[in-house]
């Protein structure tokens, strides 16, 4: 258990943590996030001991940090920096021993029980193969597992890591937070600062959001990371979704539109193009309705995580009149229809006929209708490219602006 109790640390002038409490409780893996400055590195040395908080505790298990020696603390909380660089030509093996420090007394020698913990360290990490290597040999990858075996062989039941990913390559990433994870499932307790927010989402269990030396929100991934914090916090437009794979949140950050996009807008279409076509058209802080769709589309999936209304239908079916009657409403309202796909929407004509007729449209092509598709909804789907503009998905923000400025120009 670790236990913060309104902690707040300055350096000068500035207040890096101020009056921040939090708990972590035992065989948890609570990953820190927040923009660069926010205090995770702060919060991560205040727990250590390496730094003494101007005011609050923090205790661990119920025995306050500032009441234990720096030994004793050590015992119970093993820290992994974020830089891994060590100046002398050490070999792994005396870098990894280096972790049973805290375990014998100052001039006693390394003891049979030293001997099992930094092997057990290594076989952990799977990095036997590094014992006999300088450590300045070594790629940064590399030394990150051995850094990591170090901090196992102190064997305490805490372990802090300083963006353990930060320098690692993507492979590297996955397989540092895979072993973590196991770490956590073998009964460690696990505080990490973690600057991917995806990555934190998909490893973790739970997530503390600092930003301007507070925390701004703790609890589960899913809702700890929201638009609205994200924003607010990172100072980021960002699109959220459910990866199809690891079914953990995907957080997707936007380059800032030049011209946000504050009129209605309604798309049609299906799959992944519509997908990545209503993310942009979020992202751009477009109101946006979708539909009609049929549940377990890519579309509808994504408007469901996005919070997007939906106009439902059956998959494989004619359109109802309720349903018919609830997507022209929505055409009708927006003041521009987006339709993605064409070739596959051109080819259903209660939905090509609710497009007939309707200006201004933005088309965006995209790869799921490259399928061969037949000559009538082929050249259906060249008349809505020839009534409005086409684009990509790239491009779909800036056309839906340039027909909203039609809308305007016509109003005046």
């Amino acid at each position: 258990m670790i236990d913060i109790d309104s902690v707040s640390v300055s350096f000068g002038d500035a207040t890096v943590l101020d009056d921040v409490s939090l708990a972590v409780e035992p065989g948890t893996f609570l990953g820190l996030v927040g923009p660069n400055g926010a205090g995770k590195t702060t919060l991560l040395r205040t727990v250590s001991g390496a730094l003494e908080p101007d005011a609050g505790t923090v205790s661990l298990d119920g025995d306050r940090l500032d009441g234990l020696g720096s030994k004793a603390a050590s015992r119970r909380v093993a820290v992994v920096p974020q830089d891994t660089t060590v100046s002398f030509g050490f070999t792994a093996r005396d870098v990894v021993a280096m972790g049973r420090t805290p375990h014998r007394g100052r001039f006693e020698p390394s003891s049979r029980e030293d001997s099992r913990a930094v092997d057990e360290a290594f076989a952990r990490v799977g990095a036997e193969h590094l014992a006999d290597r300088r450590i300045d040999e070594l790629s940064g990858g590399e030394r990150q597992t051995v850094t990591i075996a170090r901090a196992l062989a102190q064997e305490t039941p805490i372990l802090l890591l300083d963006e353990p990913t930060a320098s690692l390559d993507i492979n590297h990433q996955v397989e540092t937070l895979e072993l973590v994870a196991a770490l956590v499932a073998d009964g460690k307790t696990v505080v990490a600062a973690i600057h991917d927010l995806s990555l934190a989402a998909r490893y973790c269990d739970e997530l503390a959001l600092l930003a301007d030396g507070d925390i701004v929100a703790t609890g589960l991934p899913e809702s700890v990371l929201t638009r609205e914090r994200l924003a607010e916090s990172f100072d980021a437009r960002t699109v959220l979704r459910r990866d199809p794979v690891t079914e953990s949140l995907g957080v997707t950050t936007l380059a800032r539109q030049p011209e946000a996009v504050d009129r209605s807008v309604h798309l049609v279409g299906s799959g992944s193009t519509a997908a990545r076509t209503l993310e942009r058209l979020v992202g751009a802080d477009a109101s946006v309705t979708v539909g009609p769709v049929a549940p377990g589309d890519a579309l509808a999936e994504t408007a469901d995580l996005l919070g997007v209304e939906t106009i439902e239908r059956y998959p494989h079916e004619p359109l109802d009149d309720v349903t018919l009657a609830a997507a022209r409403e929505a055409v009708d309202r927006a003041a521009v229809v987006a339709v993605a796909n064409p070739a596959l929407v051109a080819g259903e004509d209660e939905v090509y006929e609710l497009l007939e007729g309707r200006s201004p449209m933005v088309v965006v092509d995209g790869a799921d209708g490259d399928q061969r598709t037949p000559d009538r909804a082929a050249s259906r789907a060249e008349t809505l490219r020839r009534r409005g503009e086409t684009t990509d998905v790239r491009g779909v923000v800036d056309a839906v602006a340039r027909a909203r400025r039609l809308v305007e120009a016509a109003d005046d």
